[in-house]
């Protein structure tokens, strides 16, 4: 288990990242959303130990990760800036990660590489950002660890190879229990892998919380009610947001699924539906409660 207790990392008068507590658990996908300068990246670097907190510590099983080459072993990071050697080519970085990591499976990574029609003898500077991309997922699954942070690893990635990088993380996860920490701006992106969603703002973490939990517990309820009743009239309804078009009430409302259909059943509409909420929906609902507006924090 990943643990962050207090993490703050500051830059001259910036606060990147302000007293953070997480716990991401092992054998999940925990997504960490947030506009540019959120602090993801801060966030993942110092997971990473590239960075040393300024405050508070961040640990794998109980170990500091800063300058810790055993647990440092545990993970690979892929960095939103793809670094590579200078002039080298995928089969050569394959050697040095071998070097580093002892359960890299080369056979694996070259039948990867064929798979994504990558030729593993060309110079990587000359892959496009998306190829890049590729290599550095390629190279991560491969190595073995129990964890793999990404950073934006979807950015530049067409929809097939998306796809084929959430099949790839999906499968590690089943066979070898991976745990991926996924960071992006995209809410959309994440909503099919991820099991647990941070919303970081500014630093600091505004909701994290279990997607499986978070749909379990919020509704939304489109509703023809009888003439003249109103939508905040109806009893036995925890509502966070309440919309009209014409006669058609959209509600959303937090609480047991059983229990909202029995306080529409009760006022007896003329016409009701419960329609699931996406990741963005949800957010929104959320965040909305605390005083944010998600629209302007990650669109």
């Amino acid at each position: 288990m990943i643990e962050a207790v207090n993490l703050t990392k500051r830059f001259d008068e910036i606060v990147a990242v302000d007293h953070i507590n997480a716990k991401i658990r092992d054998g999940y996908v925990f997504g960490l959303i947030g506009t540019n300068g959120a602090g993801k990246s801060t966030f993942l670097r110092m997971a990473s130990g590239v960075m040393k907190p300024d405050e508070g510590t961040i640990q794998i099983d109980g170990e500091n990760v800063f300058e810790n080459p055993k647990v440092k072993s545990r993970f690979f990071y892929i960095s939103d800036d793809q670094h590579f050697f200078s002039n080298a080519s995928p089969e050569e970085m394959m050697r040095f990660y071998k070097n580093i990591y002892p359960a890299f499976d080369g056979p694996r990574f070259y039948k990867l590489m064929d798979s994504f029609s990558l030729d593993f003898r060309r110079k990587i500077a000359t892959f496009s950002k998306g190829m890049k991309k590729q290599l550095s997922v390629i190279l991560g699954l491969c190595a073995g660890t129990d964890y793999i942070f990404c950073d934006e690893t979807f950015d530049g990635l067409d929809p097939v190879m998306r796809q084929a990088v959430k099949s790839l993380f999906a499968n590690d996860m089943a066979e070898r229990n991976l745990t991926p920490i996924i960071a992006s701006h995209n809410l959309r992106e994440l909503e099919d892998i991820c099991d647990h969603v941070g919303l970081l703002h500014k630093g600091g973490i505004l909701l994290s919380k279990d997607l499986d939990d978070m749909k379990l517990n919020i509704h939304k309820i489109q509703c023809v009610l009888k003439p003249g009743m109103k939508a905040e009239e109806i009893p036995g309804l925890e509502r966070i947001k309440v919309e009209y078009r014409g006669s058609l009430a959209t509600i959303t409302v937090r609480g047991k699924r059983e229990e909202v259909e029995a306080a529409m059943a009760a006022c007896e509409p003329l016409f009701y539906e419960l329609i699931p909420l996406s990741l963005e929906e949800i957010f929104i609902s959320e965040t909305e409660v605390a005083g944010y507006d998600i629209k302007k924090l990650i669109f």
